[in-house]
């Protein structure tokens, strides 16, 4: 017998029976619960989508309430610890970890693209000094597409395959030269004998050395980084991704849609506003009325609970000892001392203990970008590097599915209903 729900209208005693499947009801089943023939039929209300599914996706897998996150059935401390993140892109966009050969091949077919055409400079070259170097990569993504007009030929397998190859490839280049812009430096070009990360440390901090080589311990804890952030399930620039895609447009736009999902505070710039919080703090000495602050509700605790996760988020636990070994190599700043006295302090106080307030990964990879000495406009960016693998796997899966449609979520009306035009000499 199928599992259904039943479902009694009490506006008029009329009891239906809805199909679940996969722990979920459809929503279009609602509609034939109608008062009369003019009901247009019940709909589901939804801000922020709380509750509602709104595809079926074999990417990512998330319990917030057990501390679990999946790629493609791989726990990410697995995953961190013994692959790389190329390796993690892979199995996110082909679904199946890759053989040496096909590593060899995935590896190759994303460095071959990592330059970007020399107008990407100029246009570069026309933002203000201080302009936010996440609005830059916004604009330079969305700009790619003017350069692959096949780009829009979504439905060409290996021109989609083309178009994740360059993205993949372009984005560190982008990130590196938004960065280099807003400090004043010239441009550096990809060095393609070091590894994805390796690389793009060498075009972010490269200066008159003949060949840059990147602290090992730095390079390990950026790789993990990246693989921490690649994916997040239906995250809102996933959703944004998704969205702005299923109107079809080429992957770069919907990634610059994805980027702009980002940009915002609440997303990706939740990193920065942790360095925000602690520069506020400003001594370790001031915790304690911070903290107070945050008890009586006048202040917020940033890079501490999560949305999603109930229990410890399982990226923090990893990108914990990342931090630790970055600090390793680049020393303690009075900034970074103040958050580990914070971090300290708030483990061990109930208030915050028993509200599951643990830090989650926003707290630790602000630490680390900190210690690297990159501006704080700086951390969305590196979390969009990564994050575009993830973006693209929920992409392509999106096309691929037979019952996409083109986003167009319904509205609850809530406004004036028909009235006649006034003249404006009348009002």
């Amino acid at each position: 017998m199928p599992d259904t729900l039943t479902v009694t209208d009490n506006r008029t005693g009329r009891t239906y029976e809805l199909p679940v499947a996969n722990g979920a009801v459809r929503a279009t089943d609602l509609r034939q619960i109608r008062v009369d023939d003019n009901d247009n039929g019940l709909m589901s209300y939804d801000p922020a989508f709380l509750n509602t599914a709104s595809c079926v996706s074999r990417v990512t897998y998330i319990d917030g309430d057990r501390g679990i996150l999946l790629y493609r059935g791989y726990p990410i401390e697995e995953l961190a610890e013994k692959s790389t993140f190329l390796e993690t892109a892979y199995l996110l966009v082909h679904g199946e970890l890759p053989t040496a050969v096909q590593e060899r091949e995935w590896t190759h077919d994303i460095t071959i693209h990592t330059m970007v055409h020399e107008n990407i400079k100029r246009f570069m070259d026309g933002f203000h000094h201080d302009a936010h170097p996440m609005g830059m990569l916004l604009s330079t993504v969305g700009a790619l597409s003017t350069f692959y007009p096949q780009a829009t030929r979504i439905h060409d397998e290996e021109q989609r395959r083309t178009s994740i190859w360059r993205l993949i490839a372009k984005m560190p280049t982008l990130a590196a030269m938004a960065y280099r812009h807003s400090m004043g430096f010239p441009y550096v070009y990809p060095d393609n004998d070091l590894s994805y990360v390796g690389n793009f440390l060498n075009m972010m901090f490269k200066m008159v050395e003949p060949r840059y080589q990147p602290a090992p311990e730095i390079e390990h804890a950026l790789d993990v980084l990246f693989i921490l952030h690649a994916d997040h399930e239906q995250n809102c620039s996933a959703n944004a991704m998704r969205s702005v895609g299923s109107s079809e447009p080429d992957p770069y736009s919907a990634t610059a849609a994805a980027i702009a999902a980002l940009y915002g505070p609440l997303h990706g710039g939740a990193n920065e506003a942790v360095l925000r919080m602690l520069e506020r703090i400003g001594t370790r000495d001031a915790i304690p009325e911070f903290l107070a602050g945050v008890r009586a509700g006048r202040e917020r605790l940033m890079g501490f609970g999560h949305r999603v996760y109930k229990n410890y988020d399982p990226r923090a636990k990893v990108i914990k000892r990342m931090a630790e070994q970055v600090f390793s190599v680049t020393g303690t700043t009075p900034l970074l001392d103040i958050a580990l006295e914070l971090e300290k302090i708030a483990l061990e106080d109930e208030y915050f203990v028993s509200r599951k307030l643990y830090p989650n990964v926003d707290f630790y990879s602000g630490l680390i970008y900190q210690a690297l000495n990159l501006p704080t406009d700086m951390f969305p960016v590196l979390f969009a590097i990564p994050r575009t693998a993830g973006w693209l796997s929920q992409w392509e899966e999106m096309l691929l599915d037979k019952e996409q449609r083109i986003a167009r979520p319904r509205q609850v009306y809530l406004g004036p209903e028909r009235r006649p035009y006034v003249a404006i000499g009348q009002r």
